[in-house]
């Protein structure tokens, strides 16, 4: 890395080093001024006198020659050793005092001499990384590493320090980078590839030390993926992971990135390269997911991970194969028109809110058996070039396909919707299956319909299947809900057409 690429991680160590510490202040040896220690005397003397006053005249009344004497002798020596005892009291308190106050200075001394070495190891680790040295900055990130395992108060800075780096910008050797497949092939799009910039210089351009950078890269996000694993037992996490850590990946270059099993608070990846494979399988996100507008050149597969907040992959750009299996969205999720290039699933999803796939491209087959929707489902204007399924998918709220293309130029696989339950209104207008139209079959067997369903304005080339289909309590009747016929067979008088004989 060049000095002036490092020039803003530097700077960010150097305000992180600048802020006031969270540990309590020095507290200042507290000594008896004079004043106080004369008052003290002060107060023992006059005790012990009118304790002698006492023991002097009140206890010996009534006694007369030696027994007067003796008796007065006896409390003079009693008021004396009281005190000489207050006055020992006294000085233990004061001993115990002084060396609580010595200890306490020595502690402190030892923290500011730990928190200066901290900020020193700190900053020396900050430096490495914008070395020259590809094995320097590889110091530099394991110093870092080093120093979030000591100090968990500072594991969330290392880790900004870490995606700071991974954030600078960065283009692979060629064999790792050139141009790559968009989400969608032809004819959808009009080009397949995206020709990418120039491979930016480092240290004068050179091949090998794209390679040294690449491994560094590995590296750092190998420390991401290792301390943000809490292991199998989340009640007794390992000794090694940081919770409640935020990661902030907008704009970086990440290489075969993998997270698996990985927990995180708020995680942003907004337009960020993945080049490679991306695994995220099992991972946890505490609140918002951000991955919009990224690129996967590679497999991607969100396989069981959760999403406990809003998740949004808004323009994403899938190359290949897309898996979200099993996974869990606690809040919205939003994936407007992305990019799928390749096959995607999203089997057994669980859409707790609003799920938006319109102006969705899908290059491949995609399939949603089994996803719940547990809000709105939108899918308006979305084109499905490969094989479409929906069986048994739950829709609790709307679920809207107005415009949505179904078919590819040279063939057409129908949609299927078998036994797949509409909770809410089901929207169908206009959709286009092979360009205008339904191009081929359309299935709904056992499909139930919870509340209005529509089809106006769709029209089938082939034949669209209802059988044990529900609506209301009772077989859905096409006609009711605006299935026309099919387009290349019109019907004779009275008669419902050929299309028609498979509806129920």
């Amino acid at each position: 890395m060049t000095d002036d690429n490092s020039q803003p991680l530097r700077s960010s160590a150097v305000s992180a080093a600048q802020q006031p510490s969270a540990v309590a202040p020095r507290a200042r040896l507290r000594e008896l001024s004079p004043t106080a220690m004369w008052l003290t005397a002060a107060v023992i003397a006059v005790l012990t006198a009118a304790v002698v006053v006492v023991l002097w005249w009140a206890a010996t009344s009534g006694l007369n020659g030696a027994e007067l004497v003796t008796a007065r002798l006896d409390a003079l020596k009693i008021g004396l050793s009281i005190g000489v005892g207050s006055g020992g009291v006294i000085a233990l308190y004061l001993s115990w005092r002084r060396q609580h106050s010595t200890e306490r200075a020595l502690a402190h001394q030892e923290h500011d001499s730990a928190e200066r070495r901290l900020t020193e190891l700190y900053l020396k680790a900050v430096e490495q990384l914008g070395s020259p040295q590809a094995a320097v900055r590889h110091g530099g990130l394991y110093a870092l590493e080093r120093v979030a395992q000591d100090n968990p108060r500072q594991q969330q800075t290392v880790v900004n320090v870490i995606c700071a780096y991974l954030r600078n910008p960065y283009t692979p050797p060629p064999e790792i980078g050139g141009p790559r497949l968009l989400g969608v092939r032809r004819p959808l799009l009009k080009s397949t590839e995206r020709p990418r910039s120039p491979a930016a210089t480092l240290n004068g351009g050179t091949r090998e030390t794209q390679l040294q950078e690449r491994e560094v890269r590995l590296t750092a996000q190998r420390i991401l993926h290792q301390h943000l694993q809490p292991g199998t037992d989340l009640d007794h996490p390992r000794h090694d992971f940081w919770p409640d850590i935020d990661i902030d990946l907008t704009g970086a270059t990440l290489i075969d990135f993998f997270f698996i099993r990985c927990r995180t608070a708020n995680a942003s990846f907004r337009s960020a390269t993945f080049i490679g494979e991306a695994v995220f399988i099992g991972v946890q996100f505490g609140a918002l997911a951000d991955f919009g507008r990224s690129e996967f050149g590679g497999n991607v597969r969100f396989i069981e991970a959760e999403f406990g907040g809003d998740a949004w992959f808004g323009g994403a750009e899938f190359g290949d194969y897309a898996w979200f299996d099993e996974a869990k969205f606690g809040g919205h999720a939003g994936f407007f028109e992305a990019e799928f290039g390749g096959d995607a699933g999203f089997d057994g999803v669980e859409f707790a809110g609003n799920a938006r796939f319109d102006g969705a491209e899908f290059g491949g087959n995609v399939r949603f058996d089994g996803a719940e929707f547990g809000g709105d489902a939108g899918f308006d204007e979305a084109a499905f070039r490969g094989y479409a399924r929906f069986e048994g998918v739950k829709f609790g709220g709307d679920a809207r396909f107005r415009g949505a293309g179904f078919g590819g130029d040279d063939q057409f696989d129908q949609p299927e919707f078998g036994g797949a339950e509409f909770g809410g209104y089901a929207w169908l207008p206009g959709a286009a299956f092979g360009g205008a139209e339904f191009g081929g079959d359309a299935l709904f067997q056992g499909a139930k319909f919870g509340g209005n369903a529509r089809f106006d304005e769709a029209k089938f080339g082939g034949n669209a299947r209802f059988e044990g289909a529900v609506y209301g309590g009772r077989a859905l009747d096409p006609a009711e809900h605006g299935v026309s016929r099919r387009a290349d067979e019109p019907a004779a008088a009275g008669d419902p057409g050929p299309g028609w004989q498979s509806f129920c």
